[in-house]
């Protein structure tokens, strides 16, 4: 058996596939069989090299050379240059922090990335589950189901202090405990895909990328709740995800990692998918169970909560995917090993998107307590064009813009609370000086408009008059006193709203009136707009 000298990973996932990466790949093999090199040079389907806005893009091992925007016509000088001649081609070479080590080792002007949740997403075939259980994969299942009790794994996930990576925070053994503790002879456990935060997409990438570690997650949250089922509710968009899923899915079946008796125990545990269908009010708990019930997603009243009354009114534990993603490791390496990372009150790492007018756009895994300043000019390499930072939205629509003056706080629940902002989904849009705050609010509005379920007045009506207000300032009109009904209107919003989407306009409101206030009445007063996109309005008149 020949061993190759070099490794191809290409990295498949919606977005390279929009980009043509099928093509690129064929064409590599082809290339290659042609020069004789495919038994030296082995071509590898990979999940995401986290890193976006670059096409197709590869990186080749040992020598940990990336390569982005590949196209079709690339591929002849690409094989040339590296790997007859020796030597990486410079154009297509693009700047990348390797994801395949847990490290805090500095390397030049970017950080290597302190990986547990995507420590195999760009490494391994996410579509073999021989590759995952080659590096490790089900031997936190198997350790659980031979030599810990249920009560056991949820002390060990207590003991971890892994909190909810969905946004709210909540300590994950805890919300297991109160399942497990409710009466019920059924009881469920629900994955949260439903990613529908704008600016997010860590959880596609990461049912892309690792789709056994979900599988295997599950499994362990099904044997310490008592679960014999449980859901994974995808945003129907994510094509991708969940024909990955549905494939992890059926070979775990195989396998005997899913179904009766897993690996011989008394513990039967199976996985169904079940699609969204683009309502972002579905990313709230109890909307996505009315939802997953086939009524319409809208939220419950709570209590009770879904840890007693859940899904179909049993008791019920519903956990975001990145939440779920980090069980494995701390089932198979302890508690103790998962705290040596992030904070004392928020141990682990946190998994970001980072977009925006920053120069690494993408997926990055880090350390609770990281810093906005860190994440954006070390693993985001800094602002596009040279030009100076002017905020960042942290959390998605539903989350604060941080000014300059905020770049050193730290990123995570009990910090950004201090200064009321939120982590949120782990969404950071990064904004230059050019970036108009009027028009990124007008955008936030009008999304929480459309998305307002219309159940309770106060965001039925608030979120209309917070758009009324917001075009006037689009339209270079507007005044201060308005400014403040803005904040007034959101305050009611938040104290009387009947669930997080109306509650949530707070933040981006507030916040934005507080660092950016003189860009507001500037669009009134001066009619000036920093990016030249706020217009007035243009009267036509009928000619008679």
């Amino acid at each position: 058996m020949t061993i190759p000298r070099s490794h191809v990973l290409i990295s498949v996932d919606a977005n390279s596939i929009i980009a043509g990466v099928k093509s690129v790949e064929s064409a590599l093999i082809e290339e290659l069989r042609k020069r004789n090199l495919d038994k030296e040079i082995s071509v590898i389907e990979t999940g995401t090299l986290g890193i976006i806005g670059k096409g197709v893009v590869m990186v080749v091992y040992p020598e940990g050379v990336f390569y982005g925007n590949v196209k079709v016509e690339d591929i002849p000088e690409l094989v040339e240059e590296h790997f007859i001649k020796g030597r990486p081609l410079k154009r297509l070479i693009i700047e990348a922090t390797p994801p395949t080590f847990i490290s805090r080792e500095e390397v030049g002007l970017t950080k290597k990335q302190t990986r547990i949740v995507l420590k195999n997403s760009g490494v391994i075939n996410p579509e073999s589950i021989e590759e995952y259980i080659a590096v490790g994969g089900f031997s936190a299942l198997a350790k659980a189901l031979t030599e810990m009790s249920p009560e056991d794994v949820i002390l060990e996930v207590k003991n971890s202090g892994l909190r909810g990576r969905g946004g709210a925070g909540f300590p994950t053994g805890l919300k297991w405990e109160f399942t497990r503790k409710s009466k019920g002879d059924e009881k469920y456990i629900l994955c949260n895909a439903d990613e529908g935060e704008p600016g997010t997409f860590k959880d596609r990438l990461i049912l892309e990328g690792d789709p056994y570690r979900i599988v295997e997650g599950m499994a362990l949250a099904g044997y310490a709740i008592g679960a014999k089922v449980g859901y994974i509710y995808i945003r129907g968009e994510y094509k991708l995800s969940i024909e990955r899923m549905q494939k992890a899915i059926e070979t775990a079946r195989n396998y005997g990692l899913l179904g009766e008796n897993i690996l011989g125990t008394n513990f039967s545990f199976d996985i169904y998918i079940r699609k969204g269908a683009g309502a972002y009010i579905c990313g709230e708990e109890t909307a996505l169970i009315e939802s997953l019930e086939g009524k319409r997603g809208i939220p419950r009243i709570k209590p009770p909560y879904p840890v007693a009354k859940g899904l179909w009114e049993k008791p019920t534990s519903v956990n975001n995917v990145e939440t779920l993603a980090n069980i494995p490791d701390i089932i198979l390496n302890g508690s103790q090993w998962f705290r040596q990372f992030g904070t004392e009150k928020c141990p682990g790492t946190k998994v970001y998107t980072i977009l925006g007018n920053i120069i690494n756009a993408g997926l990055i895994e880090v350390e609770m307590g990281t810093t906005l300043r860190e994440i954006i000019f070390q693993y985001g390499g800094g602002i596009q064009d040279g030009k100076k930072f002017k905020c960042a939205l942290v959390g998605g629509a539903a989350g604060a813009f941080l000014g300059e003056e905020m770049l050193d706080v730290k990123m995570d629940f009990d910090n950004l609370r201090e200064y009321a902002a939120v982590l949120g989904s782990g969404a950071i849009l990064v904004m230059n000086e050019s970036a108009c705050i009027v028009d990124m609010m007008k955008s936030i509005l009008h999304f929480f408009k459309h998305e307002s379920c219309g159940r309770c007045t106060p965001c039925r009506v608030g979120t209309k008059k917070l758009v009324d207000i917001i075009e006037k300032f689009a339209h270079l009109e507007g005044s201060e006193e308005e400014l403040e009904e803005m904040e007034k209107i959101s305050l009611v919003m938040r104290d009387t709203s009947f669930c997080p989407l109306g509650q949530s306009v707070y933040l981006p409101v507030s916040s934005a009136l507080k660092y950016f206030k003189d860009e507001f009445i500037s669009h009134s007063k001066e009619k000036y707009c920093v990016a030249g996109r706020c217009k007035e309005k243009k009267v036509l008149v009928e000619k008679i």
